[in-house]
């Protein structure tokens, strides 16, 4: 499960969406979440399902490394299924043992598990299109204005970029001391969630180790290099927006204004 995390994985292409200004990509997925949390009618997610698949088809990323995305989250999707399939009132169209399974309750777990499988594709699909570097570049320049009143934009973006960027790395660690530790005979299958909760005890500990470590050789690197955050940092590509950034980023905003209007007037 742990090597099918696509987010913070990047994947080298030279389509349409690889070649987009990050700032537009940021903005285009940030446009799509909220677009996201004010749909109120489960038939509206169709239009979005298409502008995703539309997306990915530009973006030539495999079809498969985004399933793999879902399928390492499989379980929070179903939990999240379950619960609101259960817990949410209404008109009663099966019954199982004590839960009452209502038409309102399978609206809604369908509308809240679309919601985490848009959630999870769309950011997944932003980092998977853009490099660390130009991510960084992206992100610092949206908060730039802010560091005129003393907003550290540059560090808050280089510490974004390191999170997603160690994302697959750790996974990828984990996956590697659980082979080991499965090797010298760990379990970490069986038994009840106390004694599995233990079982993890001899992951855990060496991942973190691990994790300091790679920090402290990352931060020592930084400071071989001379790197004093944003002060006097020049960089070799300027982000620059050509025809094709604000076309995109003109049909992003009448997208999300028709949504507007769908959610006031529908």
């Amino acid at each position: 499960m742990l090597k099918d995390i696509t987010l913070g994985q990047y994947y080298p292409g030279n389509s349409f969406v690889h070649r987009l200004d990050p700032r537009v990509k940021i903005y285009g997925l940030t446009i799509f979440l909220i677009s996201i949390f004010i749909v109120k009618d489960l038939y509206m997610y169709i239009p979005l399902a298409l502008v995703l698949i539309l997306v990915i088809r530009n973006s030539k990323i495999p079809a498969r490394l985004l399933l793999n995305g879902i399928k390492s989250l499989r379980f929070i999707i179903l939990l999240t299924f379950f619960i609101n399939i259960i817990a949410t009132p209404g008109e009663v169209v099966f019954k199982f043992w004590i839960f009452n399974i209502t038409r309102q309750g399978i609206e809604f777990a369908s509308f809240m598990a679309l919601r985490l499988i848009f959630l999870v594709t769309s950011s997944s699909l932003l980092t998977l299109t853009t490099s660390p570097i130009a991510l960084t570049d992206g992100l610092e320049s949206i908060m730039k204005p802010l560091s005129k009143i003393g907003f550290p934009s540059h560090q808050l973006a280089m510490m974004m970029t390191i999170a997603l960027r160690f994302i697959p790395t750790l996974f990828d660690e984990a996956t590697k001391i659980m082979k080991s530790q499965a090797a010298r005979g760990a379990d970490f299958e069986s038994g009840n969630i106390i004694k599995r909760a233990k079982n993890l005890v001899p992951l855990l500990v060496p991942l973190f180790i691990n994790s300091f470590k790679r920090a402290d050789e990352l931060a020592t690197a930084m400071e071989a290099r001379c790197y004093h955050g944003g002060e006097g940092r020049t960089r070799l590509n300027a982000l620059k927006y050509d025809k094709k950034d604000y076309i995109t980023m003109v049909c992003i905003t009448i997208f999300l204004g028709l949504y507007i209007l769908q959610r006031i007037f529908i």
